[in-house]
């Protein structure tokens, strides 16, 4: 853990030294809440709400909150990628510093990057008329169930970024995959205005899981609104906090792995 923290400390300095890097990873979402809401609100049916746009910009953030933990993804890749080309991941093989301590120091520092992000885009979605209807507590809980969904989706970042070539290969990388796994879900659109054949699909994406817990959380669903059958929807906080675990466990072994024998 002393390892992992001193890993952390060198690569949340680096993000303080490029104040790019965090700027840009704000433009992405902001847009995404201000396009969305005055482009889309009112003219998408809401189940329990119909076309009311001030419903759509609650039921919106919460998709919005998640795509912006797992976009986390393509910079743990890139900036993996990014040591590799350099050679500092030999350097740090080299020392006498625990294994998995490089990759969850980088996991760390993206995770507090990811936290500011995430105060940032909540302030500018109070801006446009989205607020938190079911007390304190249950808004922390939702806060840190994305933190911890964006946790994981970072560990697979760096078994994106330990596998390519190059940082701009991890940056395509890290994101291509992403885009199908946002958009089919209960993110932006309800999964009853689906096909038939893609209602299930989104139903079982661990993606909608975790947006429509901290839709609960945060209180934000419709009056009325019922959640489709699939076991997911009916227990979405313990199911996106159960593939969460499921995800670091996995990757975080696979990601070690790699480590040991890749070369820069």
């Amino acid at each position: 853990m002393r390892d992992s923290l001193v890993v952390a400390k060198r690569n949340l300095l680096r993000m303080l030294r490029i104040p790019e890097v965090v700027i840009f990873g704000l433009i992405q979402p902001i847009m995404f809440v201000v396009l969305f809401s005055y482009i889309f609100g009112g003219s998408i049916n809401i189940p329990g709400a119909g076309l009311d746009a001030g419903a759509y910009r609650e039921f919106l953030m919460g998709g919005i909150f998640a795509q912006t933990v797992t976009f986390a993804t393509a910079g743990a890749s890139a900036g993996i990628a990014e040591d590799m080309q350099k050679g500092i991941i030999d350097r740090f093989r080299s020392l006498p510093m625990a294994r998995g301590a490089v990759l969850t120091g980088r996991t760390f520092a993206d995770l507090a990057q990811t936290a500011v992000i995430l105060l940032v885009l909540a302030i500018v979605a109070f801006l446009v008329g989205w607020r938190i209807n079911d007390g304190v507590l249950n808004a922390l809980a939702a806060f840190g169930l994305l933190l911890l969904f964006g946790y994981a989706f970072t560990w697979i970042g760096a078994l994106i970024g330990l596998s390519v070539r190059s940082p701009e290969a991890a940056t395509s990388g890290g994101l291509v995959w992403l885009f199908p796994l946002t958009f089919i879900s209960v993110a932006f659109v309800p999964s009853e205005n689906m096909p038939g054949w893609l209602q299930p699909v989104a139903e079982w994406n661990p993606f909608s899981a975790i947006v429509l817990a901290v839709r609960e959380l945060f209180g934000n669903l419709p009056p009325g609104y019922q959640a489709p059958d699939a076991w997911p929807m009916q227990h979405p906080a313990l199911a996106s906090a159960l593939c969460s675990v499921a995800i670091i466990a996995l990757f975080r072994t696979l990601a070690v792995r790699k480590y040991k024998r890749a070369t820069g």
